[in-house]
């Protein structure tokens, strides 16, 4: 048995990872946490789990949680989990950090992005990043894992197969995705207000989106050349998904039934991508783990599209992919329903 806590479980990636764990009969959730000081029953927070999970929400300290769990989601914000991060991985508990505070390996990329000087320089660029479908030899044996932010997979997924094969100029790829409101967290905010952003499309963060330079690296590390990607986001009325737009400039010509045998090929055993004929949509993959991919031609045009849930395959789905492998469950345990 597994003794798993999360931190920070008021949120809608935390619902979702208590959702994924309760399927697993080898896991036991033994703490949950939040800044709330009347320490509020998670029913009360989250509902749906009224008689599937006996727990407060508690105002623990790192020491205190580690006395309790082997195994820990940190789904605080960035710049709180850096600061708790060190004494769990000191006090022997094994981490997969939700926040983006470990996905970067230059600390003053990070804190030209996120605006705060990085507090635990010496784990970045050390720390495994974990998008299983790129590095799975890697994640079983560490301590801790920096999931991946939504965008970031999405992004990602529709693109490595290409660098990796040197079949598109690594500069200039335009990435025009879309998101559910979801993405925005849960914390009430003026944009994200149904009189705001119903019935209306917006883009936002243009050219300063947190997620550019998390894909920029990740991906110069898939093709070994420098990528740089022009990454417009945009807020959509719907409560959930991604839907990314990508526009890279092939190097040779090449057929769209090649491109799609070089994604199926480069994606072979990933049980959680799918490589299709028809053009992604969202509610394809909504409260799933997967993320569909395919391609099309305008003229000579590449157009490429990547589609996932932005809470599962985006956050939580992908944390529990990070955790089998650690824990040497199969990796689709509790997320194939």
């Amino acid at each position: 048995m597994t003794k798993v806590a999360i931190m920070g479980a008021t949120g809608y990636a935390a619902l979702e990872l208590i959702k994924i764990l309760l399927r697993n009969p080898d896991v036991e959730i033994v703490a949950l946490t939040s800044r709330q000081t009347d320490a509020p029953h998670i029913s009360a927070i989250h509902p749906c789990l009224e008689g599937r999970l006996d727990l407060r929400c508690e105002a623990l300290s790192a020491a205190e949680i580690a006395e309790r769990a082997d195994f820990i989601f940190c789904a605080l914000p960035h710049v709180a989990s850096m600061e708790v991060i060190p004494e769990l991985l000191a006090d022997g508990c094994r981490v997969v950090d939700l926040s983006a505070d470990y996905r970067l390996s230059d600390p003053a990329v990070y804190e030209k992005w996120y605006h705060h000087v990085h507090t635990d320089p010496t784990r970045l660029g050390s720390t495994v990043y974990g998008l299983p479908e790129l590095g799975a030899d890697k994640i079983p044996s560490a301590n801790l894992i920096a999931n991946p932010g939504c965008y970031t997979s999405t992004s990602i997924l529709g693109l490595a197969p290409l660098l990796a094969a040197g079949l598109i100029d690594p500069t200039g790829i335009i990435i025009d995705a879309k998101s559910g409101v979801s993405g925005a967290g849960r914390n009430p905010k003026l944009g994200t207000l149904y009189s705001e952003c119903n019935e209306s499309i917006t883009a936002y963060g243009v050219g300063t989106h947190r997620h550019t330079p998390e894909i920029e690296e990740v991906l110069t590390t898939v093709g070994g050349k420098e990528v740089n990607v022009i990454f417009t986001p945009h807020l959509t009325p719907m409560n959930r998904g991604i839907l990314a737009t990508m526009y890279p400039r092939l190097l040779q010509a090449a057929s769209r039934d090649e491109i799609l045998q070089v994604y199926r090929s480069f994606y072979e055993g990933k049980p959680f991508v799918r490589v299709i004929d028809r053009i992604p949509a969202t509610k394809d993959v909504s409260d799933t783990n997967y993320c569909d991919i395919s391609v099309q031609f305008s003229g000579d045009q590449l157009i490429v599209f990547s589609a996932l849930d932005n809470l599962i395959k985006g956050a939580a789905g992908v944390a529990v992919q990070n955790f089998n492998l650690m824990s040497g469950y199969a990796e689709t345990t509790g997320l194939i329903v």
